[in-house]
């Protein structure tokens, strides 16, 4: 092993956290049960890094180690710790009229491979099969005069026979396109667009567009009657509470039912809208009526989890319901970039 490859090992197994490592070094699959066991796990981490380093160095006499066997760790490591990432929705599509092609993973995987490749002569490229006949595609992404850098890598989640595909942020903004074209043409598609639609939380975004935040997100009893739902915190409050509060704080707890639905949201960590528009006046007069030029406003609403955020606004006391539109279409419009502009 040289010297690269070992310290490329070093470094992604010491990111690792210690509660972690035992559960990711056996997804990883490549040290066997008795080999671990070989390794005290009970001394400080610096330690516990250089022992897995040397038995993996040991191990190379008799199995050759491979640059691919260092990056299917750190994707399961990115797996783990997917929420560490922000994440970036591409949607393709078909031409009209074309066949719907049978899909092979394997010709999928060699076909995106050698695009890369062909385009760029330092890249390397790693996959690793998931859930839901999805794969992770891990790039490092090089230069014609540089060698991919391994700590810097890109992500992409595809699932196979849809036309999404989940993509990490990368600071080379320069290769998306390329990226773009590999993904269209091994997944046998015409075109390719960048959602306005980004999250740290990758399994939301996926129930986002795959329509399954209904589902997915089910976590209690839906029959619950509206009584209980609207009333189940009101046991300690004063009997002598008027009937028209009573009928308002219901009717909020049906409008929001009805915009929201009665699961728990995807998690979004904001909103962001863009304003432009002309100042309008009766008065007609003035320097900002004379602009010509249209006013920008950017506002931006953010939140650990926005859209249960949103959702308890109005039964809160906080706003009126139901909420503007363009606060409870984040789902359905699958999108949290708004760019409002006179019509």
């Amino acid at each position: 092993m040289d010297e690269t490859l070992a310290e490329f090992f070093r470094r992604t197994i010491l990111k690792i956290p210690m509660t972690e490592m035992m559960t990711i070094l056996k997804t990883w699959n490549f040290l066997s049960e008795n080999q671990l066991q070989t390794v005290n796990f009970r001394q400080r981490k610096e330690s516990i890094v250089q022992d897995l380093v040397l038995l993996l160095i040991n191990i190379e006499y008799h199995a050759t180690l491979r640059l691919n066997d260092a990056a299917h760790l750190d994707i399961i490591y990115t797996q783990f710790h997917r929420h560490q990432k922000i994440w970036d929705v591409f949607q393709m599509s078909k031409r009209p009229g074309d066949n719907i092609d049978l899909f092979d993973m394997e010709e999928f995987k060699s076909s995106f491979k050698k695009i890369l490749q062909r385009a760029l002569k330092n890249v390397t490229v790693s996959f690793r099969d998931a859930e839901e006949n999805s794969v992770w595609i891990r790039i490092a992404w090089g230069t014609q005069y540089k060698k991919p850098n391994q700590y810097k890598p890109a992500y992409v989640v595809y699932y196979s026979q849809t036309p999404y595909a989940f993509t990490s942020s990368s600071q080379l903004k320069s290769n998306l396109p390329l990226l773009g074209q590999a993904l269209t043409v091994a997944s046998k598609h015409h075109q390719i667009v960048k959602m306005d639609l980004r999250s740290r939380y990758l399994d939301s975004l996926k129930a986002i567009v795959f329509k399954q935040y209904n589902q997915s997100f089910e976590t209690h009893n839906s029959t619950t009657s509206l009584q209980e739902r609207s009333f189940g915190l009101d046991i300690n409050m004063d009997s002598r509470i008027i009937h028209e509060n009573k009928v308002e704080k219901e009717r909020v707890q049906r409008v929001t039912q009805e915009i929201f639905g009665d699961y728990p949201q995807p998690r979004l960590e904001f909103a962001q809208y863009k304003l432009e528009t002309k100042f309008k006046s009766d008065l007609n007069r003035g320097i900002l009526a004379e602009r010509e030029e249209p006013l920008r406003c950017l506002v931006k609403f953010s939140s650990p989890h926005l859209l249960e955020a949103l959702k308890s606004l109005a039964p809160a006391g906080i706003a009126d319901a139901p909420l503007s539109p363009l606060l409870t279409c984040i789902p359905n419009k699958g999108r949290n970039y708004f760019k409002i502009r006179d019509k």
